[in-house]
């Protein structure tokens, strides 16, 4: 069974369109390939915490704004 990317693809694209940024400008900033960035965005990989952290930080936001929403079933664990 493959496991869910860390990041949430769609948003790290959103996130990235909205500050204006190719997907080179974010990969040279957060000193990853721009081939493993398109990864990411498509959700073929998954990146690592230290790579959310330096990819949250050119797009100025929180890791968490690029990280999926928890699940219901997630939330309902969270709460036991």
């Amino acid at each position: 069974m493959k496991s869910s990317p860390n990041q949430d693809p769609y948003l790290l694209r959103r996130r990235r369109v909205q500050a204006g940024l190719t997907q080179g400008d974010v990969a040279a900033r957060a000193e990853i390939s721009q081939s493993y960035m398109s990864m990411l965005e498509h959700g073929h990989a998954s990146a690592s915490a230290p790579v959310l952290k330096r990819l949250a930080d050119v797009l100025a936001c929180e890791i968490t704004d690029l990280m999926p929403p928890l699940s219901e079933r997630e939330l309902a664990g969270s709460s036991a």
